[in-house]
């Protein structure tokens, strides 16, 4: 992976990680369209730059995640996030195996638009409209729906997004509490594919590839950018969702599936 990709991959985590599209699919498309997805440290730098997304929530939300006097919100969060890493790391190799293949992933994407097309549908008397009164249960039932995304191509922020509105939060609601349970959730991925993860056939942790050549640069400024997109990605997401609902993410992921799709199939 030269600087130009691991930039545009970068931009491409920012601009989709808080979105219902999927960021996963869309860096396994970005960088099977260049030949590179195969490669031990392109694997390492989709989940790594996810910590620049995780900074662009901690910045935005500043004042929620710093409010110490809290204890219901840091319980809520840390309890909504044992499922995933209980059941990320039991499943780690499937995920693994099905991110080596593009097409799978496509027709998640496909289905997962569908569902978004009547999603809103069925979820039209919320009665939660704030994090601090979202119970401990539904934080953990959300976590639990969040589970879905381990599937690459379903969207972690789609998948508890709707968890949120099954349980009976508002959009804006459960979009914002998607954002915050992603910190702890992206944070303790990035942490374990750095520090004790291996890659490839030489078996290699995560920073041992950071240390080999321009690698911990492309990491830096993949970080940095993905966190700069996505701040501008999660500003407009809520005044989306807030005005349409999940329709235009519903056909923008049936149409993106469908040609990914259709180039996979043909040329790959």
């Amino acid at each position: 992976m030269d600087f130009i990709q691991s930039i545009i991959i970068a931009i491409i985590e920012g601009l989709t990680e808080y979105l219902p599209i999927s960021s996963t699919a869309h860096m396994v498309f970005a960088s099977s369209y260049y030949g590179i997805q195969d490669d031990p440290f392109v694997k390492l730098f989709q989940v790594s730059i996810q910590f620049g997304a995780i900074l662009a929530v901690v910045a935005l939300y500043w004042r929620k995640f710093f409010d110490f006097s809290k204890f219901s919100f840091y319980l809520k969060l840390a309890l909504a996030v044992i499922p995933a890493l209980l059941l990320g790391k039991l499943f780690d190799d499937m995920i693994e195996e099905v991110l080596g293949n593009p097409i799978p992933i496509a027709i998640v994407l496909i289905v997962g638009g569908i569902v978004l097309l009547f999603v809103d549908n069925y979820f039209k008397e919320p009665k939660v409209f704030k994090e601090e009164d979202i119970s401990v249960k539904k934080a953990i039932t959300i976590g639990f729906w969040q589970c879905l995304a381990m599937m690459p191509g379903t969207s972690r922020a789609a998948a508890s997004i709707i968890g949120g509105m099954q349980q009976g939060l508002t959009r804006k609601a459960a979009a914002e509490f998607s954002f915050f349970l992603a910190v702890p959730t992206m944070l303790a991925v990035t942490t374990y594919s750095i520090f004790l993860k291996e890659y490839g056939k030489a078996s290699e942790k995560g920073y041992e590839l950071l240390m080999q050549g321009d690698n911990l640069k492309m990491f830096a400024i993949g970080n940095i950018i993905a966190f700069v997109v996505a701040i501008i990605a999660i500003k407009g997401f809520i005044g989306v969702i807030k005005k349409y609902g999940f329709k235009p993410w519903g056909w923008y992921r049936i149409v993106a599936g469908s040609a990914l799709l259709a180039y996979f199939t043909m040329y790959k």
